[in-house]
């Protein structure tokens, strides 16, 4: 059916017209591609075209909004399409067709956004995925994907999915976050900030810790900006997020299979292709499974500097995490010895975590000094300390020093930072431990 053809009979209600529309214009974007370029004034002119040849019955304000919605359907993400474009929202959420909430400020809150039906929620996932070569089905029923701008998508379909289709996007935030954005809402203090600053210009191996949506990513971004201009970086994610400023920089993306099961690069294989790219420093969106161990290698073979993220719930049980996943690239390998290589690659672990008031901090910045028998030690040196709950369950307390300067403090100073002792001041004198060799 071309737009000339268009169907002259009253339709029941706006939800077919809207149908009939989508049919008709997808049917010209499949014979007559628009360029990149001229896509949305195209498709515009389609609908224009196609509803004109209808009769709809609708007044010039009705035929501007089913206009506008069709062209978020075909162009956009449908009735979602508004909150992509809303700066406050962090998460957009959908549960089938009739629940859509948002995570704002650190708070879940519901929308009266809802989908016509689930082939509707259909459509507007195959719009997410298709640009980027990805597809869900009953076979492969989950993906992950990109938007243009920067938001990482994750849909899962029945019959996974028991509620019906799911969207959970977590939005690209517009602009760089910086340092002074971390200290002015509190997630930091400017002593926590110039100390991680020492410690990456210095070349410290570094785990960026904590649980979901606790803002481990934009802290990763925060930490890369501190790495000198001059030096080659090769980060690797599964979906590009980091927001790399520097000229030397290579950024690889994982691959999922092609629908025949072939075709994936993992995390592991771009780890390990990494090591012959002549890189100073690799950066791990996060690690999950078995490249935890070549990249715990890399840190231990000359490639100081690295950093990545990894999903636990405290600093010692990052340690225990990424035990367990460095054991699961198929390697035989005895624990005590992967504990041995997390002990002396892991420099420091900055914990992030998302309190029960919706606001996110690094509540702990911790020092992996070593090992004594079978334990890696671990010690504070900023953290952060809870005195009591608001009247509107608002989190008080304080980031604070511990007062003990890390074993690797000559490590930095070799490095050209001298840290004063109002870095780690807290009322008392800053004392110093052993330092080991590395």
């Amino acid at each position: 059916m071309t737009i000339s053809q268009a169907k002259p009979f009253d339709f029941d209600n706006t939800s077919s017209l809207k149908e009939y529309l989508i049919d008709v214009v997808t049917q010209q974007i499949e014979m007559y591609p628009p360029s990149s370029s001229e896509y949305r004034h195209r498709i515009a002119d389609w609908v224009k075209r196609a509803l004109k040849g209808t009769d709809h019955g609708l007044d010039e304000a009705g035929q501007e909004r089913i206009t506008n919605e069709v062209l978020a359907d075909l162009v956009g993400y449908g009735p979602i399409q508004p909150l992509l474009e809303d700066p406050i929202i962090n998460e957009i959420m959908v549960v089938g067709p009739n629940q859509v909430y948002i995570e704002r400020e650190g708070q879940l809150l519901d929308t009266q956004i809802k989908f016509e039906d689930e082939a509707h929620v259909i459509r507007v996932i195959n719009r997410m995925l298709h640009p980027v070569g990805r597809q869900v089905s009953i076979d492969t029923p989950t993906a992950d994907a990109r938007l243009p701008d920067g938001s990482r998508v994750n849909v899962v379909i029945p019959p996974v999915a028991t509620n019906g289709p799911c969207i959970t996007i977590r939005k690209f935030l517009k602009g760089r976050f910086s340092v002074k954005d971390f200290i002015r809402v509190g997630s930091m203090t400017s002593q926590m900030a110039e100390f991680l600053r020492a410690c990456v210009g210095a070349r410290m191996n570094i785990i960026v810790s904590g649980n979901t949506s606790s803002g481990k990513t934009t802290l990763l971004n925060i930490l890369s900006g501190f790495i000198p201009g001059n030096e080659r970086i090769v980060a690797i994610e599964d979906a590009t997020e980091l927001q790399l400023q520097q000229k030397y920089t290579v950024s690889l993306e994982t691959k999922p299979p092609n629908s025949d099961g072939q075709g994936a690069v993992s995390a592991r294989d771009l780890v390990r292709n990494a090591l012959r790219m002549r890189p100073d420093r690799i950066i791990v969106g996060e690690v999950r499974t078995g490249e935890a161990l070549d990249m715990l290698q890399a840190m231990n073979t000359g490639h100081d500097g690295s950093m990545t993220t990894l999903h636990a719930n405290s600093p010692r049980d990052a340690i225990a995490r990424l035990e367990t996943i460095a054991l699961m690239g198929g390697v035989d390998i005895p624990i005590l010895a992967v504990r041995n290589q997390i002990a002396n690659a892991i420099d420091l672990i900055v914990h992030m975590d998302r309190l029960t008031d919706g606001t996110r901090k690094i509540v702990n910045i911790t020092e992996v000094p070593g090992q004594e028998g079978d334990l890696v030690t671990m010690v504070d040196i900023f953290r952060f300390e809870q005195t009591g709950v608001g009247p509107n369950g608002e989190i008080q307390g304080a980031l604070r020093s511990t007062g003990l300067r890390p074993t690797f403090t000559p490590r930095l100073e070799m490095a050209g930072y001298k840290l004063g002792p109002e870095i780690f001041w807290t009322g008392g004198e800053a004392t110093q431990r052993g330092s080991r060799r590395r």
